[in-house]
């Protein structure tokens, strides 16, 4: 119950006696006082207006989450308030992949799309449901088998295109193709290249997946791909403004290169609300990227679970057999694939309060996606 609709301010006159009343039996000395009255008036006059703004911050943060730096107790608060148990971390002790079924596969899919319709649904309520060419620009199109796959770098959405282009027919191996010709061989159309109708044709009637991450993972797996290996594109755009604006008497040749961006330095441009240089589709909110409070995705897998859930994706749209999603690094290939223990690492070279404000950044990916608080020490 909002505040207004506990306290009658609109009647005047009966808030005027309540006060008067109240004020008297507190300070009897006051009693007929011209005072008392004056006080009394004023008061009348504050009250409704404060509660009014009170009640407007209550509605505004019914239809807004709040961070756990803002709230602490968030996170206790939505545990005692969910009656649906927490999806367990796939690869943890409790459950093994021969322990669990296709059906209880199913399940965990269906309880995962239902909690993120939860979080869309308390949090996202108010959002326009027309949905444009620039929340489909990263929906790729399979017409063959009727697919939509929705592109989240760094969770294996490389291996996912070299899957389409073979389920399309114009490659025989997914093996077989290299990074460029899957990313600009053009083999693939993104669903905004459509008329409107034609988009929500396929929207309606195409199988829709996408993969998600940990998102602190995700956040590490991106730097190390793009700063700590050679990268001219990603140096000169983003390492150059990034060293210059956050890095205390940058050398010239690294102001010139834009090579060598410390994760600290990463994390500060990440968090600046006054960005050098705007955001980049590898580090991006997922949320953002695949819009799923619009787009009801019929598969919402994750990358930490990936051979098993691929799996049942393909199956599920009628792919061949033989077809599996390979698992293969074609970038950097000799680094080690980001694991916890690597992200821990990374953040240990920031400090609190930076993981704290990353945490809240990605907040809202972890509420929707289902993922547990990446570090204890943080609210």
């Amino acid at each position: 119950m909002h505040v207004l609709n506990a306290v009658p301010v609109r009647d005047y006159n009966g808030l005027h006696q309540f006060i008067t009343h109240t004020l008297a039996c507190l300070f009897p000395f006051l009693a007929q006082s011209v005072f008392l009255c004056f006080v009394s008036h004023v008061c009348c006059f504050f009250i409704p207006s404060v509660l009014s703004l009170f009640d407007q911050g209550l509605q505004a943060a019914e239809a807004n989450p709040v961070s756990p730096m803002q709230h602490p107790n968030v996170e206790e608060s939505k545990q005692k308030a969910t009656t649906v148990s927490q999806e367990q971390d796939i690869g943890t002790p409790q459950i093994t992949k021969r322990q669990r079924s296709r059906s209880n596969l199913s399940s965990i899919l269906e309880a995962r799309k239902q909690v993120m319709k939860n979080m869309c649904a308390k949090y996202k309520s108010g959002i326009s449901r027309t949905i444009t060419p620039d929340h489909v620009k990263y929906i790729y199109v399979e017409e063959k088998y009727k697919v939509l796959y929705c592109e989240v770098p760094k969770s294996g959405c490389s291996n996912w295109k070299r899957t389409l282009i073979v389920l399309s027919g114009k490659a025989s191996n997914p093996d077989s193709l290299n990074h460029e010709q899957v990313h600009y061989g053009g083999y693939l159309k993104t669903l905004n290249r459509f008329n409107q109708k034609e988009i929500m044709h396929r929207l309606q009637t195409y199988k829709k997946f996408m993969f998600v991450r940990e998102p602190l993972d995700r956040v590490v797996s991106a730097y190390r791909d793009k700063f700590e290996n050679p990268n001219d594109y990603y140096h000169n755009l983003f390492g150059k403004p990034i060293i210059s604006k956050y890095r205390v008497a940058p050398s010239a040749e690294a102001l010139k290169t834009g090579n060598g961006v410390t994760f600290k330095e990463f994390v500060q441009y990440l968090l600046d609300g006054h960005r050098p240089v705007g955001m980049d589709i590898h580090w991006e909110q997922m949320n953002k990227l695949c819009h799923p409070c619009l787009i009801d995705y019929d598969l919402i897998g994750k990358f930490e679970n990936m051979g098993e859930e691929s799996n049942f994706l393909l199956r599920m749209i009628g792919a061949p057999d033989s077809l599996k999603l390979p698992s293969f690094k074609d970038r950097n290939p000799k680094d080690v694939r980001t694991s916890k223990e690597i992200t821990e690492r990374y953040f240990s070279q920031v400090s609190l309060m930076e993981r704290q404000r990353a945490y809240d950044f990605y907040y809202m990916d972890y509420l929707m996606f289902n993922y547990s608080k990446p570090f204890n020490d943080l609210y």
